[in-house]
């Protein structure tokens, strides 16, 4: 088995783990998909949300292609989960800069996502957990020139290990 595969079925144990220890049934477990279908670089929640829901997970997925959640409706999209779910089980799911030798790897983290760090936007932090998807590296120039330099299959591959990772963890 390569390396590759190895981490992708140890973030997906980790996160079964996460599910099934936290008691949470799966109509109270949200994948909160974070990003823009305008930016190649920020596409990866809504390429993650489309995909969940194209296989049906058995949790509420928020964040598509058709209706993506980004900065200017984060807040209102979170309003309405708060008033539909009385203490919902969220994973934020959104593409993030780093280093250059970490383009490509998938992190499952606890605690909130802070959306918008790279490019300074203040947003609500998000989530019991995230998951984020390394698609380009930061570099001296601005910032959001990497996030418009960033491959599609870059952001596709990430989309699709990240949408393994919870199938399995669903299983």
């Amino acid at each position: 088995m390569d390396p590759h595969e190895r981490n992708l079925d140890i973030l997906a144990l980790k996160m079964k783990d996460i599910i099934q220890s936290s008691g949470y049934q799966n109509e109270d477990i949200i994948f909160l998909c974070i990003g823009s279908d305008r930016s190649v670089g920020d596409s990866l929640g809504p390429l993650v949300g489309t995909m969940l829901k194209e296989h049906q997970v058995p949790y509420r997925v928020y964040g598509t292609l058709e209706k993506p959640v980004h900065a200017f409706n984060l807040e209102e999209t979170l309003k309405e989960i708060n008033k539909l779910f009385k203490k919902p089980l969220i994973f934020s799911v959104d593409a993030c800069l780093g280093n250059q030798n970490q383009v490509g790897y998938v992190f499952l983290k606890e605690g909130p996502l802070v959306p918008g760090k790279a490019l300074k936007k203040v947003l609500p932090d998000v989530g019991d957990y995230h998951i984020v998807g390394m698609v380009n590296y930061i570099d001296p120039l601005p910032t959001m020139q990497f996030l418009n330099d960033t491959r599609l299959y870059t952001v596709m591959k990430l989309a699709e290990t990240i949408v393994k990772i919870i199938i399995q963890a669903a299983d």
